[in-house]
Formats: C-alpha cells, structure tokens, sequence
C-alpha cells in the first residue's frame, strides 16, 4: 500500500492541504506548531479511525468548522488504484468510503491502511501499562490473521457478559451461567493461543533487530497469556470465582495478557536509558514491520514524528534504513535540515515545508 496523493481539510490548523508523497521516503519539515505533526495525525486517522494525541475527536476539527476529512488515493501492490476517504463530525459520527463506497464500519477502511506510528512518546510500548502492548500484538493479528477480529470482538461481549454476572452477585456455578462460563474459557482460551502463536513467530525476528540496535544487551521477549501458567482458563476461572465476586470483575483471561521484555535477565525498563529503550521500541515496530510484509506480501507506511528528538543521528539513519530496505512508505517529521543530514543518500525521496498550516513542496 502505498499513498499517491493525500487531501486533508479541516484538521487542526490545516485548512485545506493537497500534497502528492514519495512511495519511499517523504520528509515534512517546519517549526514548533507549523502544522507537521498534525499533517501525520490526519495520516493516522486512515489507519486508525482516532487521534494518537487525544481522546477528543472535536479537538482535532478547526475551530468553528462541523467536521474534518482525509482522503487519499493509493496504489495497492497488484497495482490497483484506491480511492479512500474518512470524515468526522462534531456529533461524533463518522463515515468512511472506499472506492466511492461509504460505510459506518471502520474496520472497512484500517484493514486497508497497516499504518504505525513512532514518536517521543512510543517508549510507552514498554513503560506503559499491559494494554499498551496487548494493542501491539493485536494490531499485527489483525493485519495478518482475517478471524482473529471477529474472535477478539467476541471474547470482549462474553467479558462484558461475565463482568455483569459478577456486579449482580450472581452464581457462576449455577446451571444457567455454566454455558456462559464454558464459551467464555473457549474464547479466551483460543485468543491466547493466537497471540501466542504470534508472539512465537515474531520473537526470532525481533532477537535479529535487538541484536542491531541494542547489540551489548541480551534481550527475551515473552507472552504472558493473562493467567496462571500451568492451569487452563476455566480451572483459573473457577479458583477466582470468589476473588472475581469481591472485585465485580474478571481477573483471568487474555483481556489481562502482557507482552514482557526482559534485557540481561531483568525488565527493560529497570535497566534501559530512555534512547536505549526507544531502540528497543523500533527494534519491535521494525520486526513486526517485517512480519507483515512476509506474511500478507504486503507493504505498510511508517509516520515518524520528530525523530530528531528521540534518536540520535545515527539511530535515525539506521531506523529509517531498515524501513526503506523493506519498501515501507516512510513520512518523517523534523523541525531542521540538519536532524536529517543523512537523507542525501537517498534518490527517491519528496521534502515538503509546512508552515502556518500551510504545506509547499520544495
């Protein structure tokens, strides 16, 4: 998948910006508050449906407008021409279209768009809580295993299901409840086994990475499946039942999984600087990048905001090296020429100036 031309209106201080990006390498510079960052936000918004700076959809729509878009045409990898588009509105409703096609079903339009993301503050794939990670792992199945949707959006109603169970006090262990307590561990049970299944394919390439950006550490990556290791959900279910009645919530299951990283035998947080864990960050995106290519011989696109505050110069020509080395269609943000001395190197390559909301190719 690659982004031929872009159209963003409405977003931010970006009233209304058309730009054609390079397949490779697209590099969009400006000062502090010009725009850049925003013009990747809009970008996110096609493979994700939200913003990655805040929970508030209104607070991207420029003042005193009802609604923003992107649109974008694309060129798939059989050559094929897409025409993709997402609006929202201050009422919060949204629409996507595809080739002309609209619909309320976001995942119509991010199954389309395998976009991720890195900036200052992606040392949260480790920091940050289990969820964060859990996102991590899910964003790659969803991109690669066609069902794996569908069973994660199960797991979730029979969750919710229990979880209300578990508000009213009622018996888990009565006839009524035993159907739902029997679908709710073979749910859980299979959504693991995929993300574990996952996390097993992607551990030898991520190893290959760790070994290139963090090459005086050892590293282990792991999958903790959300329960105790030697019992199966439903035993881990019945033990907690009465722990589970006390809290009103569910304390066992996938829904509690955790992706753990561990450098020199101790969690990487406790060991790692900040620059060494974002090494360790791109050393995850990168492999998972990786994973993706080869087994859906597709392509993604990789936004970069302001690399030049969260790796040094020679990170950023290695990070930005191996993306390019896989055909990943990268957009860089940068607030100076210099950050980026090292992109001459490259032939295929579009530098764009933002400034005011404003955007010009230079």
């Amino acid at each position: 998948m690659k982004l031929d031309r872009v159209q963003i209106t409405q977003f931010r201080n970006l009233t209304s910006v058309s730009l054609s990006p390079s397949p490779a390498l697209t590099i969009i510079k400006g000062v502090n508050g010009s725009g850049k960052s925003s013009l990747i936000e809009a970008l996110y918004y096609l493979g994700f449906g939200r913003s990655f700076r805040t929970n508030k959809h209104s607070s991207v729509i420029k003042n005193e407008k009802d609604s923003f878009s992107v649109f974008a045409s694309c060129k798939t990898e059989e050559g094929d021409e897409l025409k993709l588009g997402f609006q929202r509105s201050r009422n919060e409703t949204f629409t996507c279209s595809i080739n002309g096609e609209h619909s309320n079903k976001l995942s119509d339009l991010v199954s389309l768009v395998p976009l991720q993301l890195f900036t200052p503050q992606s040392t949260d794939l480790i920091i940050g809580s289990p969820s964060e990670r859990r996102r991590f792992c899910d964003w790659g199945l969803f991109h690669v295993e066609h069902q794996f949707q569908s069973l994660a959006n199960q797991y979730g109603k029979f969750l919710k299901h229990r979880n209300a169970l578990l508000k009213q006090q009622a018996n888990l262990s009565a006839p009524q409840n035993q159907y739902w307590e029997s679908q709710f561990s073979e749910l859980g049970e299979s959504l693991s086994a995929t993300r574990q299944e996952y996390v097993d394919t992607l551990t030898p390439i991520f190893k290959q990475y760790a070994q290139e950006f963090l090459p005086n550490f050892d590293v282990e990556l792991s999958y903790y499946k959300g329960w105790e290791k030697d019992v199966g959900l439903s035993e881990s279910l019945v033990k907690k039942r009465e722990y589970d009645g006390k809290i009103g919530h569910t304390s066992s299951g996938p829904h509690k999984a955790d992706l753990r990283l561990k450098v020199n035998g101790v969690n990487a947080q406790e060991l790692l600087s900040r620059g060494q864990l974002r090494m360790a960050v791109a050393a995850l995106q990168m492999s998972q990048t990786k994973l993706f290519n080869k087994a859906t011989q597709r392509k993604s696109i990789f936004l970069l905001d302001d690399v030049g505050a969260e790796l040094d110069a020679d990170k950023r020509e290695q990070f930005i090296d191996g993306l390019l080395k896989m055909d990943t269609q990268v957009f860089v943000t940068a607030i100076e020429s210099t950050q980026l001395a090292f992109i001459q190197k490259y032939n295929e390559k579009k530098m764009f100036h933002v400034e005011h909301g404003n955007v010009k190719e230079e």
